[in-house]
């Protein structure tokens, strides 16, 4: 019997195989998803609970910037954009979650064993993280417009505003991934929550900086969610607090720069951390 590959095949180099291996883990993740759907059920419904529980529970507490004259319909304006961002934010942890997973039932191991492109285990994650993204911001902004939140920047600004979003998720998916593979269980993944809650709360998500105590108000402003979060509420057409601090008047720059920074940083390492478990 002949060992030659069909001749069909023949012609394609490693670039198509690394696209053709990524897509197949993207397949195998999304179809993990139709088979338990409580796993897209707890990500996509904890947004919703959140946005209802911040903009109704804690709303009629809130005044948005700029005075006492708001409302509480002002408010949850002012709050859809972050709570856009801080549902980006969590999404590192189900990154890191589901890349553990995959390593302690040695289906990584499986992968890298058989003949397929080393990134696609890597890349396949990211696609299927930023899919997930997709969804995900598609049923808050469907929440939103039912809330009565409006975005009036038009429609590139709001299409910008949603490609940052994205890239946001986009430098967090190697966060996770890089946790992922150095953490040793999916309980110890599921401690990130004790860092993630403080980098949502002490930010602009909620409440402008402005409002906080000086140094605390300082660190809030420079945390990248901030940047993130004022630029789209700009981009939206939403009401955006600024003190006018160098880092606030330049939100929109940073809101693509601090993704930029993360992913230099971290993609390298997951990169580095995935090659080093052959060893």
């Amino acid at each position: 019997m002949s060992t030659t590959a069909p001749r069909p095949l023949a012609g394609r180099g490693r670039a198509y195989w690394a696209v053709a291996d990524c897509w197949n883990i993207v397949r195998r993740s999304l179809t993990h998803y139709r088979r338990k759907p409580v796993y897209i059920a707890w990500q996509l419904g904890f947004p919703i609970v959140s946005v209802l529980l911040y903009g109704y529970v804690f709303g009629g507490a809130m005044r948005p910037p700029g005075g006492g004259g708001g409302t509480a319909a002002d408010y949850r304006e002012y709050l859809m954009p972050g709570m856009f961002v801080s549902t980006m934010a969590f999404g590192f942890m189900n990154t890191a979650t589901t890349v553990v997973t995959d390593a302690g039932k040695g289906v990584t191991d499986r992968f890298r064993s058989m003949p397929m492109a080393p990134s696609a285990v890597v890349t396949g994650r990211g696609v299927t993280d930023l899919l997930v993204a997709c969804a995900e911001l598609a049923i808050l902004a469907g929440t939103a417009l039912a809330m009565g939140w409006r975005a009036d920047g038009g429609a590139a600004a709001t299409a910008g505003a949603f490609a940052l979003l994205l890239w946001l998720r986009f430098a967090l998916v190697w966060v996770g991934v890089w946790l992922g593979l150095l953490l040793p269980s999916a309980e110890a993944a599921g401690s990130l929550f004790a860092v993630a809650f403080p980098l949502t709360m002490v930010s602009g998500i909620f409440v402008p900086p402005s409002t906080m105590p000086g140094w605390l108000g300082a660190i809030a402003a420079w945390n990248p969610l901030s940047s993130t979060a004022s630029a789209a509420r700009g981009l939206f057409g939403n009401e955006v607090a600024s003190d006018g601090s160098w880092i606030q008047e330049h939100a929109l720059l940073m809101a693509v720069v601090w993704p930029l920074a993360v992913t230099v940083v971290c993609l390298p390492l997951a990169v580095r951390r995935f090659r080093a478990l052959s060893r």
